[in-house]
């Protein structure tokens, strides 16, 4: 109880602090002007996460703003994406994908695991680290920049990592950012030329790029049919999110045998609420009004928190360690668009 009493102590001199208001204020803003830019045709297909994160990067050229505000700027990058990932929790309608059968789910749960096991092994055999190498692996595996910091947080941080483990947040964000962004636009060129139905096309957008923003660019290029299976089959596998959380979790601390595990199972209570809000939202008679609105906060939250993320980018670090990083994933996100759409002519 004590322990308890003194980190609510330390988040309440924060959050009255004039720093933190100073780091909420640009935070917000670049969170609304990445949903705005978001909404631009051309520029969509970049997500507004990503345009946060990019935003936040600009404010750099404001140096004694971000120095005031850095501790709050810390705070909004943790605080406010476990809360924004919770909310997230509400776009998830278990029915829906019920209702989509087996078969996307299981091709989601197919995907998210050889993907991330198959990145962190070739990524490891290129010499990158492996925090690093698992936050790029888990972001391609799973949802982008959402999953990169949900995974991150389950992590510990050895003595003298913290700050390299910051950075390695920034570089696997910005590689699934653009790979995402690249592979989106490939798959969008390619579509008449496939020969694909609008909704095998679906599957192969949903099932093979990064971002849940990603995966609707590329649906709607194929039409209505082509949209709603590509956010079913992504969401499906946002939904696993939380069980890897826990996984790799496990998996990473008896890997680096940290010492701060103490031999107790990680417990991600932010992803528990992540499943309780889909549970919530499938079950309780919220309505679409309401529905839509957490959603829309989840964004403005999670974008907060990336916003909050650039402002601390190291910009040598993202060029210099994630160039092989980059080429790994690279090889990974062809061979993934390759079996999936392989996959969507054989059994969809």
């Amino acid at each position: 109880m004590a322990r308890v009493s003194a980190v609510l102590s330390g988040m309440k001199e924060i959050v009255i602090s004039k720093g933190f208001v100073v780091a909420f204020a640009l935070t917000l803003a670049c969170s609304l002007l990445g949903s705005y830019l978001a909404k631009l045709p051309y520029i969509s297909v970049i997500g507004a996460l990503v345009l946060s994160l990019v935003l936040g990067m600009i404010c750099q050229v404001f140096r004694p703003a971000i120095e005031y505000g850095r501790a709050g700027i810390g705070f909004i990058s943790n605080k406010f994406l476990r809360f924004g990932i919770i909310l997230l929790g509400f776009k998830l309608n278990l029915l829906v994908l019920a209702a989509a059968g087996v078969k996307t789910i299981l091709l989601a749960a197919v995907v998210v695991t050889a993907v991330i096991c198959g990145a962190y092994w070739l990524l490891r055999r290129l010499k990158v680290d492996r925090h690093l190498a698992i936050l790029t692996a888990s972001g391609t595996g799973i949802c982008g920049a959402a999953a990169v910091m949900g995974i991150a947080s389950q992590l510990p941080s050895e003595k003298g990592q913290t700050l390299r483990h910051e950075e390695n947040k920034v570089v696997a964000v910005a590689i699934v950012a653009i790979l995402g962004t690249l592979f989106t636009l490939v798959e969008v060129v390619a579509y008449p030329l496939l020969g694909l139905s609008p909704y095998q096309f679906g599957v192969m957008a949903g099932g093979s790029l990064h971002e849940i923003a990603h995966a609707v660019a590329a649906g709607s290029a194929a039409g209505p049919e082509a949209l709603d299976i590509a956010i079913i089959t992504k969401l499906s596998r946002v939904l696993l999110l939380a069980p890897v959380c826990i996984i790799v979790g496990i998996w990473y601390r008896k890997k680096e045998g940290a010492a701060s595990a103490g031999g107790k199972v990680p417990i991600p209570w932010f992803m528990v609420g992540f499943v309780l809000a889909s549970v919530a939202g499938t079950f309780l008679p919220f309505g679409e009004e309401l529905l839509s609105a957490l959603v829309s906060l989840s964004y403005l939250t999670l974008g907060m928190a990336m916003a909050a993320l650039g402002m601390t980018v190291n910009f040598k670090v993202l060029f210099v360690r994630g160039r092989v990083a980059f080429l790994g994933a690279l090889a990974v996100s062809v061979v993934l668009m390759v079996c999936v759409g392989a996959a969507a002519v054989c059994f969809f």
